[in-house]
């Protein structure tokens, strides 16, 4: 028995009145080890703050193993990009990218459930998210 094919208007569907964001998710991990990887680190966070600068990062960070103790090179970056093409031409600019030392998978991926808080302390001059 094969599965129902559901397209992607049928989830946007479900999920009327959500938000409903269209992001792409880009899972990036070493092409041939930690080495080059470490070797482009400090151009790869430039690229990165760059992308936040303009609007385009919404969020990124490292993939730790599962016991939460080490780091292998994995990463996820989630940009915003008027669809899959540019994504994946934002994704391709990065350093590790470029450079060979990573290598990427960009997907879509629509934003609806969740939320954020942040908690702004004005005396302390502080925040904090949680």
């Amino acid at each position: 028995m094969s599965e129902p094919k559901i397209q992607a208007q049928d989830v946007r569907n479900a999920c009327e009145g959500m938000l409903r964001k269209q992001l792409y998710a880009v899972f990036t991990r070493p092409a041939d080890g930690l080495g080059p990887v470490m070797e482009m680190l400090d151009e790869h966070l430039a690229f990165q703050i760059s992308l936040e600068k303009r609007g385009i990062m919404f969020g990124a960070g490292p993939f730790w193993t599962d016991d939460e103790q080490e780091w292998r090179g994995e990463g996820m970056v989630i940009i915003r990009a008027e669809n899959l093409e540019a994504a994946k031409a934002i994704a391709a600019e990065d350093p590790m990218h470029a450079s060979g030392a990573r290598v990427c998978e960009v997907r879509p991926w629509l934003l609806c459930e969740g939320s954020m808080t942040i908690k702004l302390s004005h005396s302390k001059r502080s925040y904090e998210i949680l």
